[in-house]
C-alpha cells in the first residue's frame, strides 16, 4: 500500500470489491467491471471521500483537532462523509455549506444532521465565498479555544490524494491487463490519486510512465500487463480548469512519497457530459442511471456517476472504446443525494 507514514483515522474497509458487470457487458459489448468505491465501508455510506478522509482526519487528530470543519454543496457527498467521519472519531463537525437555507432536510442533507454536524448556510455562492466563509468560521473556533481543523472542498489535497493512489494498487493488483480506468471528476483529488498510481507503479517497474500507466508494484502479472488509460469525466468545471488543478494534486502528492515524476503528468479529463451544470441531471446520465439500475441492480447518482458513465457508453458508441476491451469504471457513490427532493423531480 501507499505507505504507513502518515497518521491515518480507520475508517475505510478496504480493498473494495471489483465486480463484472455480466448484463452490461452483454449490452455493450466490451468488459465491464465496477470498481465499488461505493461500498468503502459503513462510514457516511461509503463512498470515494472515506479514503481521504482516513489520512486528512489521522492528520486532524494528530494536531490535536477538536473540531473538524469543511464546505461542499448543499448535498454534497463530501460533506456528508465528513460528518459521519467526524461522528466516528468524537470531533465536532460544522459544515459551511454554499447557497441559502433550504429550508427542509433531505437526502445528504437528512444524514448531516443525523450524524450530529452543525449545518451553516451563509450565503457562499463562489468557490472563493465558500473559502472565506470556512475560515471565518475555523477562526470563531479558534478564538473560543477550540482547535479547528479545515478540510477544503472535496477533501482534494494532496495528502488526501494519497487515498486514491491505493485505489489503483488494488485495481492493478485485481484486473490486470484492463484497456480503461475510467472514473468522475469534481474536485480533481481522486483523478489525481489514480493517476500518481499509474505512475508509481511504472516508477517502481521500471518503466517510462504514461498516461494511465501500468499496475501494481510488487505483482508480477500486472506489471507485465499493458497499461490501462485513464479517463476522467469532468462533472463540475471545464477541463482548462480542471487540469492545472489536477495536475498540481498529483505532484504535490508525488512529492509526499519521494516520487520523482516525469513532466507534465499526462492527464486526460473530458468536460463534455457535465452540461447542464453541476449537480443538475442530464438526459444521458439520467439514461445511464436507468440503464444500471435495469440491468445489473446498482445505483449511480446524477451528480457525479450518472454523468461519467453517461460518458463511458458514449466512448463505446462512437467506437473510442472498442468491442472486447476491459473497462473498469470507479464507482465512487452518491447514492443518497437522488433521495432529495429537486433530485426526484429531475429523475
Amino acid at each position: 500500500m501507499t505507505s504507513h507514514k502518515w497518521p491515518r483515522a480507520a475508517l475505510a474497509l478496504t480493498p473494495t470489491p471489483l465486480q463484472y458487470l455480466p448484463r452490461l457487458s452483454s449490452e455493450t459489448g466490451v468488459d465491464f467491471w465496477l470498481k465499488r468505491e461505493d461500498l468503502s465501508g459503513d462510514i457516511g455510506l461509503g463512498g470515494n471521500k472515506v479514503r481521504k478522509l482516513e489520512f486528512l482526519l489521522g492528520e486532524a487528530l494528530a494536531n490535536g483537532a477538536t473540531h473538524v470543519l469543511t464546505t461542499g454543496g448543499p448535498q454534497s457527498n463530501h460533506a456528508r462523509a465528513t460528518a459521519a467521519a467526524a461522528a466516528r472519531l468524537g470531533l465536532a463537525c460544522v459544515l459551511v455549506l454554499a447557497g441559502r437555507e433550504p429550508g427542509s432536510r433531505e437526502g445528504n442533507l437528512l444524514l448531516d444532521q443525523l450524524f450530529g454536524a452543525e449545518v451553516r448556510f451563509p450565503g457562499a455562492v463562489t468557490e472563493l465565498d465558500q473559502a472565506r466563509c470556512l475560515a471565518e468560521a475555523a477562526a470563531a473556533i479558534e478564538a473560543a479555544g477550540g482547535q479547528p481543523y479545515v478540510v477544503p472542498i472535496g477533501g482534494s489535497t494532496p495528502l488526501g490524494t494519497l487515498g486514491s493512489c491505493e485505489c489503483y494498487e488494488e485495481i492493478a493488483a485485481s484486473a490486470p491487463g484492463a484497456d480503461w480506468l475510467c472514473c468522475a471528476t469534481g474536485t480533481g483529488g481522486t483523478h489525481a490519486g489514480l493517476v500518481l498510481g499509474a505512475l508509481r507503479a511504472a516508477a517502481s517497474a521500471g518503466r517510462p510512465a504514461a498516461a494511465g500507466a501500468a499496475a501494481a508494484a510488487g505483482a508480477a502479472a500486472a506489471a507485465a500487463a499493458p497499461a490501462p488509460r485513464i479517463q476522467a469525466f469532468s462533472v463540475w468545471q471545464p477541463a482548462t480548469w480542471l487540469e492545472p488543478v489536477t495536475r498540481e494534486l498529483v505532484t504535490g502528492a508525488a512529492r509526499l512519497l519521494a516520487l520523482t515524476l516525469p513532466e507534465p503528468p499526462p492527464l486526460e479529463i473530458d468536460d463534455r457530459y457535465l452540461a447542464p451544470r453541476y449537480g443538475k441531471a442530464s438526459p444521458a446520465g439520467l439514461a445511464a442511471i436507468s440503464l444500471l439500475a435495469r440491468l445489473e441492480g446498482v445505483v449511480l447518482d446524477h451528480v457525479y456517476t450518472g454523468k461519467a458513465m453517461a460518458g463511458v457508453l458514449d466512448y463505446i458508441r462512437q467506437g473510442i472504446i472498442r468491442r472486447g476491451e476491459r473497462v473498469v469504471f470507479v464507482h465512487t457513490g452518491g447514492a443518497p443525494a437522488i433521495f432529495a427532493a429537486e433530485a426526484v423531480r429531475q429523475i
